[in-house]
């Protein structure tokens, strides 16, 4: 009959000692619950503040589907490989430098107007705030993502700025551009579009044609952004 010495203290040390480390492979560990809720919770709250701003803020004026794919995938993109990579040591020249990449980023084929631009900078700042800010109490987190919804909020509410459309007008009757002749000018306009004209200025002038370009500021309907008033160009 074999005999097995034992002591019952040392095992539970080493049974405590491998829970505490978890399991590992090949010196990576496999599984450790904390690290993972900590990544669950975080993108969750991340997802949702960035969903909580384009759908109530930017979607509900611009309609651009388009923009609204792009910036969820950003906002995830950018918070999955900050929150992964958190743990490499990293010089902040390499996170300034990887933050201006993705914020000065434009497509080939459309330029990027201001206010995309904007929207896609305010997600990619929010998501490299909940990505990397690990150290920094959770209620600090949650603070600086509800003062960005509130000063969106406020800028979207046309509480201090009103919104005013404006459009890009190939006009024909050149002899009312004259500084003399403003009233007239915009009391034609607003005759022949049924705007509400607040500003008109004067841009080219082609007097071989007999037409010149005006961008006419006018009070819209409704808040939502009309998107062909961008186009400059005629064929």
């Amino acid at each position: 009959m074999i005999q097995t010495d034992y002591d019952p203290e040392i095992v539970a040390e080493h049974a405590a000692e491998l829970a505490q480390k978890g399991l590992t492979f090949m010196g990576v560990d496999v599984f450790e619950p904390t690290n993972l809720w900590m990544l669950l919770i975080r993108f969750a709250f991340n997802l949702l503040i960035c969903w909580f701003i384009i759908q109530r803020f930017y979607y509900q004026k611009s309609r651009r589907k388009d923009y609204y794919f792009t910036f969820i995938l950003f906002s995830v993109t950018i918070f999955l490989l900050l929150f992964l990579l958190q743990n490499i040591p990293m010089q902040i020249g390499f996170a300034l430098g990887l933050f201006a990449i993705f914020g000065m980023i434009r497509y080939r084929t459309e330029t990027v107007q201001i206010r995309e631009m904007t929207y896609l900078f305010v997600i990619i700042g929010i998501s490299v705030i909940n990505g990397l800010a690990m150290d920094v109490p959770l209620v600090t987190i949650v603070v600086a993502n509800l003062l960005f919804v509130l000063i969106i909020w406020v800028l979207e509410s046309n509480k201090i700025l009103k919104h005013t459309s404006n459009k890009i007008v190939l006009y024909e009757k050149i002899a009312l551009i004259k500084p003399d002749k403003k009233v007239e000018l915009m009391a034609d306009l607003k005759e022949r579009t049924g705007l509400e004209i607040l500003k008109v200025e004067v841009g080219h002038v082609d007097f071989l044609r007999d037409v010149a370009f005006l961008k006419v500021y006018y009070k819209g309907d409704s808040d939502e952004i009309n998107t062909i008033d961008n186009i400059t160009r005629f064929s």
